[in-house]
């Protein structure tokens, strides 16, 4: 089931759609579940939501396996989503992939503010939440936030997994800030990165997955579960993202 509403971001004064999917027997008992938030909210649940018209159906998923779990989508805006997704202005990696310097990036510090500050309580307020449960994950540079997220409040987000990230953004700045930040209460996080992200562009797939075992050889030292997989010929589009989440999803929330 599906409740989907507007809230208003503060640092950003615009409302933005949210999609909640409460569990089938959520209504039939009084049990309260983990949550598990998610960017890009318009891919994450239906096709006829999505943008480009693939999703990653995972209301489907979760009716079909009986899964107890929140799920909060956090729709996109379209026009700002590298900005609201990138903590910082974009940096010198980033010319490898992009082929030029950028200025887009700079407003996930707000972006992840909004989630903990506003929605977080608000979700936690108006549902049955397992209020110190609470997961992230995301896709390309919803994997980055996603990450940003876990370091600046690694007391809130102890679960993660991240598709695909579009770390080379903020390739020099994530990884800094992920040795410089204390992670013992970080329960497990999960990466992958397909062979194959930019199609026919091999400089670039190349250097994406590079991106992509460069943050996870950082993560590994401090976080000895932590998880990573190579995809084999995956490209970057919701065809193969789909693929992946339902078992992603599953790890995630089989973490007690």
């Amino acid at each position: 089931m599906l409740e989907i509403f507007p809230i208003y971001i503060t640092s950003f004064e615009q409302e933005r759609l949210i999609r909640v999917y409460l569990p089938k027997n959520y209504n039939k008992q009084n049990q309260s579940y983990p949550v598990l938030y998610m960017h890009d909210g318009q891919n994450v649940f239906q096709d006829n939501d999505a943008i480009g018209g693939t999703s990653l159906e995972l209301e489907n998923y979760l009716d079909e396996n009986g899964l107890e779990v929140i799920v909060v989508g956090i729709d996109q805006n379209s026009e700002e989503r590298i900005n609201e997704y990138c903590p910082w202005i974009n940096g010198e990696y980033s010319k490898k992939i992009l082929g030029q310097a950028s200025s887009a990036g700079g407003k996930g510090i707000q972006y992840v503010d909004f989630i903990v500050n506003e929605l977080k309580p608000f979700i936690d307020n108006k549902y049955r939440t397992l209020k110190d449960r609470t997961a992230m994950a995301g896709i390309s540079l919803g994997g980055l936030i996603s990450t940003y997220a876990m370091c600046r409040y690694p007391q809130v987000f102890k679960s993660i997994a991240v598709l695909s990230s579009a770390f080379y953004r903020n390739q020099e700045e994530i990884e800094k800030l992920i040795q410089d930040t204390d992670l013992s209460l970080i329960e497990m996080f999960y990466l992958d990165c397909g062979t194959k992200e930019a199609g026919k562009e091999d400089m670039i797939s190349n250097e994406f997955l590079a991106s992509n075992k460069a943050v996870f050889t950082i993560l590994r030292e401090k976080l000895p579960n932590a998880k990573f997989e190579t995809i084999k010929d995956a490209e970057h589009n919701y065809y193969f993202f789909k693929k992946r989440v339902p078992e992603i999803v599953s790890y995630l929330m089989s973490v007690k």
